[in-house]
């Protein structure tokens, strides 16, 4: 029997008009978006729909709009019989990978990234932190570096651990700068500087993480039904409260997707499920692994291709 990891993308994913072919198609699917609109008092959809893309990549936009879009299409999938063994989403996909195990409600989910992006965008002014991604150097490394740089009195650290020899850091601007120099006198062979509003998964987002607290303490979190694979620790997780530990540490701890990956391969994965927007993941997995099977599903055709080549294996 194979075992399947349905995996969510996180921020950067969205592109306009995500998910309206599936939601044109499928009340179930056009349910969703409409839940969204209706929880948090905006036309949601309009601005997945139509745009402008400006507006859609507003952290406080991004963020709903990618986990809407992934659960809408999530629906679908659930529809047919198709199940998963681990759920497990990049930094935000974290909080569609809950909702596919059963521990946040759709609608929860949705309010709480609303928020978590509100308190990333106030947590530093814009303008004083950045994130760059770093390529061909390895984590002890690179951590070395963004080490020293942080006691010199500039901020910055390790983000994103996407896939060998891909690594994200976050932090101050002078931080980040400084660690990039240093990055590529160590041997780095490229370092290129992200659009990006915030030092995400920095030490800075903390004051984000303090008022978040309270935004997932007015909600019901359960035990996942299928284990959650962690960001902040690579490691399978059903308990709801340390769920909701994991969520409040993730906003300024790396993201250990890397990691992720393998645990999920030791736990005997062999087919990757990406369900949203883009094909980030699918690329990532890949190159932790190039044998194992990956699929993207992201519209009426994909959709089509995977329900129809897991069926056959089942």
């Amino acid at each position: 029997m194979s075992k399947i990891a349905f995996v969510f993308p996180g921020q950067g994913s969205q592109t306009v008009g995500m998910g309206k072919e599936l939601a044109d198609k499928h009340d179930d699917v056009a349910s969703i978006f409409k839940k969204a609109d209706e929880k948090l008092g905006v036309e949601l959809s309009s601005i997945i729909f139509e745009g402008p893309q400006e507006d859609l990549t507003l952290t406080t936009n991004a963020q709903p709009a990618l986990l809407t879009t992934s659960v809408a299409i999530l629906e679908r999938l659930k529809a047919e019989g198709i199940q998963a063994d681990y759920t497990a989403g990049h930094s935000l996909g974290e909080y569609s990978a809950l909702v596919a195990a059963g521990s946040l409600s759709f609608e929860d989910a949705v309010y709480a990234v609303r928020k978590r992006g509100e308190f990333m965008e106030e947590a530093v002014p814009s303008g004083e932190g950045t994130m760059a991604a770093v390529l061909g150097m390895d984590r002890e490394s690179l951590k070395a570096v963004t080490d020293r740089v942080s006691e010199e009195g500039h901020t910055v650290g390790l983000a994103n651990l996407n896939c060998p020899g891909q690594i994200v850091i976050s932090g101050t601007v002078k931080g980040v700068e400084a660690a990039s120099e240093q990055a590529k006198e160590a041997g780095a062979k490229r370092v290129i500087p992200l659009q990006v509003s915030g030092p995400f998964h920095s030490q800075l987002m903390k004051p984000a993480a303090e008022k978040f607290v309270s935004v997932l303490d007015s909600m019901e979190i359960e035990d996942a039904v299928v284990p959650v694979i962690a960001n902040v620790t690579a490691s399978p997780v059903t308990d709801a409260e340390e769920i909701k530990r994991l969520l409040i540490e993730q906003l300024y701890s790396p993201v250990l997707w890397e990691d992720t990956v393998e645990k999920l391969l030791d736990l005997g994965v062999d087919t990757f499920v990406e369900i949203g927007s883009g094909k980030v993941l699918s690329g990532l997995i890949k190159k932790v692994n190039r044998r194992v099977k990956t699929f993207a599903v992201q519209d009426e055709a994909s959709l089509t291709e995977v329900i129809e080549k897991l069926k056959e294996e089942a």
